[in-house]
Formats: structure tokens, sequence, C-alpha cells
């Protein structure tokens, strides 16, 4: 692993830049805790539940599909209206705009483990306290840090596309909607402003609060816990808890064994929902050139 470099030497990261990624990443919580207390004084309906379930799968897919498989590392090829919209609904998952988003994957994938990574849990310190400081900064600490790597070079290609310029710009926008969405669900199901307001909490905030964390676990628990079935030059680890629950990209080191590939879970057993759903994609004509590893690529790259 290269050392990279200094983290003192990254820029500063501007102080309300730094507030918003605060509010971003506390706000949810406090939905969460609000959902919770309301349980006991207000009758929970399953609706909010099914209302959660499908706003977890839409900006959930929105970064696995959108985000990270296509505008990433561009493992198939969709029309450009579909394009747009995997772009709103990753943007729903109040991760950052995709530029923001795949600029920083980018950067992981060129760094990972060493110095220069975003979101690495190894290189805090040795002992029980360095692995509790690994953690937190490759879960979640990185997004409030003072100081980050200057990550605009990730992105020439994606600059020069006004669409994803566009709606990289309009990001505020599609975060509203991801949550006045499930609240207007919410008081549609409910014909009331009781469901209006457990709409919101429940199909917006904790389902951003879950979808977070079940992303930010890609970085932080994959890198630590699992199976390396393959080859990296990395700590990238098979996770099956987050293969489930992340839609497939819990399967990280066959990820970062083939990073162009639109399959994730390359064994039969390893369920990978958004290999699926490009597949399904590919069916009605909205997805094409999907990218799979060979099965001499996969012999060759086993470790052991």
């Amino acid at each position: 692993m290269t050392t990279g470099t200094p983290e003192s030497m990254h820029p500063e990261m501007p102080l309300r830049t730094r507030l918003i990624n605060l509010v971003g990443v506390t706000l949810p919580f406090i939905g969460l805790l609000v959902a919770i207390v309301l349980l006991w004084g207000v009758a929970f309906n399953w609706i909010y539940l099914g209302i959660l379930v499908v706003m977890y799968l839409a900006s959930g897919l929105g970064i696995t599909v959108g985000y990270h498989r296509f505008f990433t590392h561009r493992s198939f090829r969709t029309p450009r209206p579909m394009a747009a919209i995997l772009a709103i609904l990753g943007s729903t998952a109040m991760e950052g705009s995709v530029m923001q988003w795949v600029a920083t994957h980018r950067s992981h994938h060129q760094h990972s483990d060493d110095h220069e990574d975003p979101h690495s849990p190894h290189g805090h310190g040795g002992g029980v306290w360095g692995m509790l400081r690994g953690m937190w900064h490759a879960h979640m600490g990185w997004i409030v840090a003072r100081r980050r790597p200057d990550l605009a070079k990730y992105v020439r290609d994606l600059k020069k596309d006004p669409m994803v310029r566009w709606m990289s710009h309009l990001f505020p926008l599609w975060v509203v909607l991801g949550l006045l969405t499930p609240a207007l669900l919410g008081g549609l199901f409910t014909l009331s402003w009781t469901g209006v307001l457990l709409g919101f909490l429940w199909g917006g905030l904790v389902r951003i609060f879950l979808v977070h964390h079940v992303t930010w676990s890609i970085n932080s628990v994959c890198h630590i816990w699992g199976r390396r079935p393959f080859k990296s030059h990395d700590e990238s680890r098979n996770n099956p808890i987050f293969g489930v629950l992340a839609l497939g990209e819990g399967w990280h080191n066959n990820h970062h064994a083939f990073p162009t590939s639109a399959r994730h879970g390359l064994r039969w057993w390893q369920l990978d929902v958004s290999y699926l759903v490009i597949r399904g994609m590919a069916l009605v004509g909205l997805a094409s050139d999907i990218r799979t590893p060979s099965p001499e690529r996969i012999a060759e790259k086993r470790a052991g």
C-alpha cells in the first residue's frame, strides 16, 4: 500500500459545507428517534412500512445501480432518460450529488486502503482504539472531516455531460422531493395529516438513515470483516449480511477484483438484487452492453 499525501496537506473543507454535511448525517437519526417515540403514541399502520420499503429500494437502487455501477464504473449502458431517472433516485438517498459521489468512489478505488483513500478504516493506529478510530472515520467521520482531498480530477468525464451537471446542480431539489414523496403517499393512503407526518418520518428520514448506514458499512465493515476469495491490493471483504442489505454491494471483494462488472454476486448463492434489476432493465431495452467477468478471469484472480 502506498503512503500518499499526508492528510494535513489536503485542502480544508469550508465550514459551511461541513455544517451541511453534519445536518445531513444527524437529521435522519433525529427522525428515527422521533418515529420510535411516536410508536407509543400514534397507531402504527403497515402502510408506513410499505412506504419505507418502496422508498428504500428506490433510493438504494439509485445508489447501487445508478451512482455506482452506471455513473462510476460504466458497467452497462442505458438510454439518457433512464440515466437521468437513476441520477434522481440516487440523489434522494442524500449521499451527495452524482459528481460528488462518483468522485469519492473513483478515488477510493485508485487509493483503496492507502492514505489517499477518502474512507479507509485502516492506518489509524494500532490496538482497539486504532480500530475504533478507523471504523468511525470509514463509516461517517470522513464526511465531516476538516480536511478532504480535492477529487475534481476524478469526474472530468462527467463534467462534460450537461445532463449530469444539471442533475448535480439540482441535487437539493431531488432530496426535497425524496422527502415530500413519502409524506404525500402517507397522506393519500390515510387521508390524514398524521399520515403525512408518519410517511415523512418512515419513508423519508428513517429510510435515509437506513440507506446511509448500509452504504457506509460497505466502506467500514466490508473492509474489515468478511472473506477475501480474490487477490486484491486492499482489505476489501465479502460480507453476506450487507450482500443482502446493500442490494448486492456487500460482495465487496468481488467488486474490487472486478470493478467494472455489473455483477457483484459472482456465485449462484450470492444474492445481488442490483444485478437482477440491471438484467430486468435489459429485458425491456433499458440496459445493454452489460459487463461481467469471464469464468477464466474469475479463476485467474482467485486467491490461493
